[in-house]
């Protein structure tokens, strides 16, 4: 088994907690559900890795428990596909021995800490083992098959642990500069309890040391045992970052490190599958965003067949909020525009762009209560229609006061006609039309026509804006079958909890386009999860609780039954 090998190996663990939202798909029912698999909810494996390590992430059920529920064999495929050429035989070698956990950690960003020849990350896998002799039996026959492969292995007693290593013998003088800087495989049998593999014997000496001295190991750290607490004891897979450490490896911008840890838990339910994490920060952040403790009112005039809809409270003080923080971390270290992630998504930047409007100081900071924002998905046009529904405060009649003066300035008409009996107002651009006189050649008929940029209606406690006439019809009409009733939404935020700090529910199978379009590496991703992608009918998110140290928040997968 090659260098490439081991990493291979390495990609099926990864690939093995994508898994676990697979089968999510068919957790459908109380009798067909991860619920009855009882994982530990923490890592045991983390007792290995440092306090400085960028990344650990944890699969806390053994993959048979997941075999039973996966759809069409994918992860025997997957074992399969990613086992190939390795001489590995997973189900003679491995799984009689495999127990609940495989962790891996990225456990430092250079081994050596010598930048003159290049950084070389290390990385640690630790398997749990339910049977010591055989998975040392394992170790023994995996660095055989290596020998036999012109492989040199090396062994050595360190503290108590055979360490068994090797390195690929170069064939040609040209490739003994590369084989410096190669990874080796090395392996290790801790106790009775984990088989520990690394790309080098230093990482697994210093995983030994952190054993044994329990101040150095990750389980010691104030924000690790902080953010356990976070997670469910049902976590069937958990992941931990040291965020300013992944920011350097991954050569990202961090100057505006509010947060410094992230942790991440993945819990199956008969309904889907719910990823929650939590960021803790440095010191105490923003207060929170405004908490709710029931359905958004405003989303009984978003339609059902709404593709994306983001519902809340006081947008104004969004961007004085702990999210507005995070917002501007993630994108100082992506070095990405800090424009509003609402504004990005909507088409109603194109409203913007044609005018002087900015939806965020002319509109967005005039919202102190509910509101809802939606999109519509039209077959005949690539982007869709929206809808914004905002409820009522002090400040509408100001806000719509200034929007029809910038309107106006625009060159923008406001008229206003009854619609079903409903008053409505709308921002229409004029365009002349020469049509000829069938009667007479010579002569020219002009028609005027009117070209609506965007429309509103005052209705009860809410003002609804919309992109079209069509639109805010299906805004008004909206109660005889609302998005906030339909069963897979209310799913969807049932599985959140409350109270929170609202939503955004994306219907998958509505908005892959879109999504697509905004964020071309999205195809990238999906190419990855195919098999979960392909199952996927919609996500929500959503942040709660109250604390100012941290911000917790979920993302709810749902699957195509």
């Amino acid at each position: 088994m090659t260098q490439r090998s081991f990493f291979r190996v390495v990609a099926v663990g990864i690939m093995m907690l994508l898994l676990i939202g697979m089968t999510g798909c068919n957790g459908l029912s109380a009798k067909n559900s991860l619920t009855g698999i009882a994982p530990t909810g923490q890592s045991d494996a983390a007792i290995f890795v440092s306090k400085q390590a960028p990344v650990l992430v944890s699969m806390l059920v053994n993959p048979e428990r997941l075999q039973a529920f996966e759809r069409d064999g994918e992860l025997s495929k997957l074992k399969t596909r990613l086992l190939a050429n390795t001489g590995i035989d997973y189900q003679q070698e491995i799984k009689p021995w495999l127990g609940n956990e495989i962790t891996l950690a990225v456990t430092s960003l250079d081994i050596d800490h010598d930048s003159e020849n290049g950084q070389q990350p290390g990385y640690l896998m630790a398997l749990a083992t339910t049977q010591p002799e055989k998975s040392r039996e394992f170790v023994q026959l995996l660095f055989s098959k290596r020998a036999l492969a012109g492989a040199n292995l090396a062994t050595e007693e360190y503290k108590g642990v055979k360490l068994i290593s090797d390195n690929q013998i170069p064939s040609t003088s040209s490739e003994k500069e590369q084989v410096k800087n190669q990874n080796s495989l090395a392996g290790a049998v801790v106790g009775n309890s984990f088989v520990l593999f690394a790309n080098h014997p230093k990482v697994l000496r210093e995983a030994i040391n952190n054993v044994q001295v329990s101040d150095l190991n990750l389980t010691s750290s104030n924000k690790y045992q902080k953010a356990t607490k976070q997670l469910s004891k049902e976590a069937q897979a958990v992941a931990f970052l040291n965020l300013p450490v992944v920011a350097k490896w991954q050569n990202l911008k961090s100057d505006a490190q509010t947060y410094d840890n992230q942790i991440i838990s993945l819990v199956s339910n008969p309904k889907g599958l719910l990823a929650e994490t939590a960021f803790l920060a440095k010191k105490e952040t923003s207060p929170p965003a405004a908490q709710l403790s029931e359905p958004v009112g405003a989303l009984e005039y978003i339609p059902a067949s709404a593709s994306l809809a983001v519902a809340g409270s006081n947008l104004s003080g969004l961007g004085e909020s702990d999210l507005a923080q995070l917002w501007q971390q993630v994108t100082a270290s992506l070095s990405a525009s800090t424009e509003d992630v609402i504004s990005k998504f909507l088409p109603v930047a194109d409203v913007q762009k044609r005018s002087l409007i900015n939806w965020r100081e002319d509109i967005f900071n005039s919202v102190e209560g509910e509101f809802a924002i939606a999109l519509l998905p039209r077959a005949e046009q690539t982007n869709p229609d929206w809808i914004f529904v905002a409820q009522k405060s002090e400040k509408t009649p100001t806000a719509i006061s200034r929007l029809d003066q910038l309107a106006s300035s625009e060159g923008l008409s406001l008229n206003s006609f009854t619609l079903n009996d409903q008053k409505i107002s709308a921002w229409t651009q004029l365009k002349t039309a020469i049509n000829k006189s069938s009667e007479a050649k010579e002569r020219e008929l002009f028609t005027i026509q009117a070209n609506v940029v965007a429309a509103r209606a005052d209705i009860g406690n809410y003002q609804i804006f919309a992109s079209s006439v069509e639109t805010i019809n299906a805004a008004l009409t909206a109660k005889e079958n609302p998005l906030v009733k339909n069963r897979d939404f209310q799913d969807s935020i049932a599985a959140i909890g409350e109270p929170n700090q609202g939503y955004v529910y994306i219907d998958w199978t509505k908005s892959q386009d879109i999504l697509e379009r905004q964020l071309p590496i999205l195809k990238f991703v999906e190419v990855l999860g195919k098999p979960f992608f392909q199952n996927l009918r919609s996500l929500t998110l959503s942040s709660y609780g109250s604390d100012t140290e941290l911000l917790k928040g979920g993302v709810f997968f749902q699957f195509l039954r």
